[in-house]
């Protein structure tokens, strides 16, 4: 399974200027990219500052309405640093005075428990009778899904452990073995691309999950079902762009991880047949796989897009361009925090664990809305609808680019 929204494990190889590369390119996060990448046959809508116009910055008074909320002398990209330095010294505070458990305990032992439930998801298949086989499917898919997109997710990020050695070897198992895709395509496209150029056209604007000759319904409630099939498929196109030794560990790690689920459910499971074997894999593997495809649009697809060189300060893009979804108990433990009610966090402090985003979100939320920053927040049913009804506009089209007037 890939990883999220707009996350690397795209339905396509995610493309920097033409073509796929799994060795990194870019510069910090605040530089431009090495190429300008404009959308020619993108409107443009401008924003003017005073709407996005944040509060005071360090060491200001009470601010006054539009443009002279500047400090004298300061510039704005100065500024909007500054607004990010004060609020990653809030984060900072909340961080150091966590334990280990709240850094990284909760996740670990969620993941934990999923490998535990394995045993019983598998016997529950065995049961002739409807109920205790839907609850080994249920058991299965939810636990393969939380190894695969939360699992992945926190491995890309390296948030599982503090030890770089010990993070390579969880992205190697969640993202290859459990996933069936590349950890060195899957973190390159993640982290660099989409984290370091947010809603940036031509690189982090998640146009890799469009598929514009489906329709709306194909598209929302039947294509993810392919999600399964889809994503080693990319995974093989994209190991041309690894070295040999890397391509072939992937292989190896891809098919153990194929080939484990299949022979359990045949001689733990007790399927009599291949063909029956492999189709409750499919269903299991796509079990979540709709709200998967869906929080990945939903939280970036529809809001503000920026050229590479017009792109605004990191706490703007991040703040302007990512959406929190509610709380879900079953998408909040199988996908993570970090990917549902807490996506405005995790793209601020992308470091971070699913518990520690949960844990910033009230403060990360308090300083966006006092310093008049957006902080935008809808519900599932709101962007199913908004998808629905706008989908040419959102998933066929290109996106309209956003200019904000007077802080770039």
């Amino acid at each position: 399974m890939p990883l999220e929204d707009g996350d690397p494990a795209r339905w396509r190889g995610q493309q920097v200027n033409g073509e796929v590369s799994g060795t990194p390119r870019l510069r910090g996060t605040g530089d431009p990219p090495p190429r300008s990448t404009p959308a020619p046959d993108s409107s443009r809508t401008e924003v003017m500052a005073e709407g996005w116009e944040p509060g005071p910055a360090l060491g200001d008074g009470d601010g006054t309405p539009g443009g002279t909320l500047q400090r004298a002398g300061q510039e704005p990209g100065q500024r909007e640093e500054a607004l990010m330095a004060e609020l990653s010294e809030l984060v900072q505070k909340v961080v150091k005075s966590s334990s280990w458990w709240d850094r990284h305990g909760v996740d670990i032992s969620i993941l934990t428990c999923s490998f535990l439930l394995l045993p019983a998801g598998f016997l529950c298949l065995r049961s002739a009778q409807a109920i205790p086989f839907l609850v080994g499917v249920l058991t299965l898919g939810v636990v393969h899904h939380t190894l695969t997109v939360k699992g992945s997710h926190l491995a890309s990020h390296n948030a599982l452990t503090e030890s770089k050695s010990w993070g390579k070897v969880w992205a190697i198992f969640f993202i290859e073995l459990c996933s069936a895709f590349t950890a060195e395509q899957a973190t390159y496209n993640h982290v660099k691309i989409h984290h370091g150029y947010t809603n940036v056209i031509g690189l982090g604007d998640s146009s890799t999950w469009k598929l514009p000759f489906l329709n709306r319904y194909i598209y929302m409630f039947i294509a993810p079902l392919a999600v399964p099939i889809i994503t080693p498929l990319v995974a093989l196109d994209l190991l041309r762009n690894v070295e040999w030794k890397a391509a072939l560990r992937t292989l190896c790690c891809m098919f153990l991880g194929l080939y484990c689920h299949y022979w359990l459910l045949l001689h733990v499971s007790g399927f009599q047949s291949p063909w029956s074997a492999l189709l409750c894999m499919l269903l299991t593997r796509s079990l979540l796989a709709h709200p998967y495809i869906h929080v990945n649009i939903f939280q970036h697809i529809g809001l503000p897009m920026f050229t590479a060189d017009r792109k605004p300060k990191r706490i703007h893009l991040m703040s302007l361009g990512v959406l929190n979804l509610p709380r879900n108990a079953l998408l909040d433990w199988s996908f993570g925090h970090s990917l549902i009610s807490c996506h405005v966090e995790h793209h601020l402090f992308p470091s971070l664990s699913d518990n520690m985003c949960l844990k910033i979100k009230p403060i990360v939320s308090q300083y966006l809305k006092q310093k008049k920053l957006p902080y935008n927040e809808d519900t599932y049913a709101s962007r199913l609808r908004l998808f629905l009804q706008r989908y040419e506009e959102l998933m066929v089209h290109a996106p309209p680019i956003t200019e904000l007037v007077g802080i770039q």
